[in-house]
């Protein structure tokens, strides 16, 4: 599973031709989720307070990007990486 960015060790992560809807996967200290793309909406698992709310202020300000790299999954291509938050 490529990792797409990573930040303050949280790593995004996507799996090529993963099923729908479009969505990452997120690491975290032993914690794992997945989050919609289009929602930025928590799907399955869970992560501390904190690291949520820096994951989806990362992927508001990467959603064009997210969708990009979704779409290359799915043709099993490999997706671009995402500059991590600052």
């Amino acid at each position: 599973m490529p990792t797409i960015s990573s930040f303050y060790g949280i790593l995004i992560q996507m799996f090529w031709h993963d099923h729908p809807p479009p969505h990452f996967h997120v690491r975290y200290a032993g914690f794992r989720a997945r989050i919609s793309i289009r929602e930025l909406t928590l799907l399955s698992g869970t992560l501390p307070p904190t690291a949520h709310r820096l994951v989806i202020e990362w992927a508001r300000l990467h959603q064009a990007e997210l969708m990009e790299d979704w779409t290359l999954c799915q043709e099993q291509a490999r997706p671009k990486t995402i500059e991590p938050l600052p």
